[in-house]
């Protein structure tokens, strides 16, 4: 079982936004979605383009390289099913955004 570590301050994410995280050796992709904070992998698994620099509509991030587009609720590609990215558990604690690693 992981523990709980901090990614960002609530205020660094800004509704309708993502940024990149790197913690504990790994490099996340962390999204505010309406006031609601998400955590996926931040490499895209078609040609490992960056995530949290990608546009976000919803809950939907465009990856910035070549368009593939995956929903940061479940980490699922909206064109391939079969095709995922790593979800993490979240919580936010005060300003503290949490992932749980």
């Amino acid at each position: 079982m992981g523990d709980f570590v901090r990614v960002a301050g609530s205020g660094e994410v800004q509704p309708g936004h993502g940024m990149v995280a790197e913690v504990n050796g790994k490099t996340l992709a962390v999204f505010n979605v309406d006031g609601t904070f998400h955590a996926i992998d931040n490499t895209c698994v078609h040609r490992g383009g960056p995530l949290g620099e990608g546009d976000l509509e919803g809950s939907i991030v465009t990856c910035p390289w070549h368009g593939w587009k995956f929903d940061v609720t479940t980490g699922t590609c909206v064109a391939n099913p079969m095709a995922k990215v790593e979800v993490y558990q979240v919580k936010v604690e005060g300003t503290d955004v949490k992932v749980l690693l």
